[in-house]
Formats: structure tokens, sequence, C-alpha cells
């Protein structure tokens, strides 16, 4: 089995890429990504943990797109078998991770106009070497007494909608397509029932004029996905000969319900899956 969507410390996950890595070796994993938001600064830890446990590790990313879906909803793409050390890559990243960074001043500004006594500082330490994100605001919360758990915090603060809720900067959907491409990548579309369309042939139309724009596959595998969403996105891989994948999302203590390699206890990816990446990543770049 292998896990192809995970989170690490240098995003909103709560395990360090090294212990990712030790865990995904000691569930007996083939192979585990990591596809924080919007930051490639955990895979050199990957890349060493890899090595050091003799398990194949793939760098990935997973960015926020600006799209247009359903009411609700988002759309994420995965860049994997990336370059992390790609110059356009790391330089967009960064310019995200700024814009992070003041959209926790935003979140934070908004809560003290609650009479929620929090601080930038206490964000920044909270969120240690990672991107800030609301994950670290809801533990923020949790910590200070604000919230009884990270869905608390967002039910009554950070959700959209919510009083402390603030948008944050996305890439353009030609856009992500096209940096994960230049990094000789592949764009996944991750997760695509929480574009929140009220059914899959409503999401199809959505993911077809993705795939005009470049889209390589999608996530077939992933915790929750509804039967008929599975059902339609293989037949629309056989068709038009695009790829699959899947992972559990794991966040580590951040979702406490799903597990590595696992999900919800449902999931099972396997290997060959991986290696039909690899395989389409060579058809269009010449590499490995």
């Amino acid at each position: 089995m292998i896990d192809l969507h995970t989170h690490s410390t240098f995003s909103d996950g709560t395990d360090t890429p090294a212990a990712l890595v030790a865990q995904a070796r000691a569930l007996g994993l083939e192979a585990v990504a990591l596809t924080d938001h919007d930051t490639v600064e955990g895979i050199p830890e990957l890349l060493r943990a890899g090595r050091e446990h003799g398990l194949t590790v793939v760098p990935g990313v997973e960015l926020s797109v600006d799209a247009q879906v359903a009411p609700g909803g988002h759309l994420h793409m995965l860049g994997l078998l990336i370059d992390p050390e790609s110059r356009e890559l790391r330089t967009t990243l960064a310019g995200l991770a700024a814009e992070r960074e003041r959209r926790g001043e935003r979140i934070v500004e908004k809560l003290q106009g609650l009479g929620i006594e929090v601080t930038v500082s206490e964000l920044r330490a909270e969120a240690g070497a990672g991107a800030i994100g609301r994950p670290h605001v809801a533990r923020l919360l949790m910590r200070k007494g604000y919230a009884a758990s990270i869905q608390d915090a967002f039910d009554r603060y950070l959700g959209r909608g919510k009083p402390a809720y603030a948008d944050k900067k996305k890439l353009g959907e030609e856009a992500a397509i096209g940096l994960i491409h230049r990094a000789g990548g592949l764009a996944i579309l991750a997760h695509a029932y929480l574009m929140q369309y009220p059914d899959y042939a409503a999401a199809e139309a959505k993911i077809l004029a993705l795939m005009e724009l470049g889209l390589d596959g999608f996530e077939v595998y992933y915790p929750g996905m509804p039967e008929a969403y599975t059902r339609g996105l293989l037949a629309l891989s056989r068709a038009h000969g695009l790829a699959v994948s899947g992972g559990s999302d794991y966040h580590g203590a951040n979702k406490p319900d799903v597990r590595l390699g696992q999900g919800d206890g449902s999931l099972h990816i396997p290997e060959e899956v991986l290696d039909k990446l690899r395989a389409r990543k060579r058809g269009i770049f010449g590499l490995v």
C-alpha cells in the first residue's frame, strides 16, 4: 500500500516529515508522498528520512486554487513527483507563504475584536517552522481555552462565514497546473467531491474544463469519497487516458480520525498507482 496525500509540521500537520516516514515504514507502506499546503520546505527532510528508512518517498505539494466551484466548495491541486528545487516553484510558494502570514495577522485582528486574547507572536510560535494556517489558529484557541476542539474553533470562529474568517490569495486554475508542470510534476485534482457540486455529473463538467487546461489526473482513492465519484472518475480516466491517485490526507492529531495509509480504515491504494504516475511523467517529460 501507498499514501500519496499527507501533511507535516511544515503546513498544518502535527508530524515532522521524518516522523511521517518512520510511521509509514512501521505500517508497512511501500511509498509515501508529502503534499504540504503551498510549501515544499519539508521535502529535504522527507528525502533524508526516506533514505534512512529505505522507503520510497514522493515530493509533492498541495496548491489552493482560485476557482469557480459550488457554494461552500473549494478546489485543491496536488503536484506529485515535482522538482522541489524548481526556482519558479519556490519563488511562487514564498509569495504565498507571505500572504499566509498576512492572513494570519488579519485573523488575529478579528479574534481580538471579538475580545479573544491572542497575539500574532503566539500564532507564529504555534505554527513553528510551518506556514501559518487556520489549524494553527484553532490549536492556539484550544490551548487558551477558547475552543473545545479544532472543529469547534472552525465552527465558531474560523470557518467560511464565521466572524474571524479571512480569505487567502490563491493561484488560478491554469496558473496552478502550469506551475506544477514547469516544476516537472503531475497536476492531480484532489478530493473532487469537496468542490461541493450536488452530484458527480455536475462536478464532471468542471473536471472536463480542468482537463482542457492540462490536468493529468485526479484522486480516486480518498476517505469519504462517494461511490458515484469513484465510479465516474475511474470511467473518465479510462476514457481519456488520465492518471489516478489517492491518499489519506493525513494531518496527524489535527485530523485524529484519519490514519496514515488507511484514512478512515477503508482506504487501500495499490503500489501500481505510483508506477503508473511515474510512467505518465516519463511519457511527458522523459524523466523518472
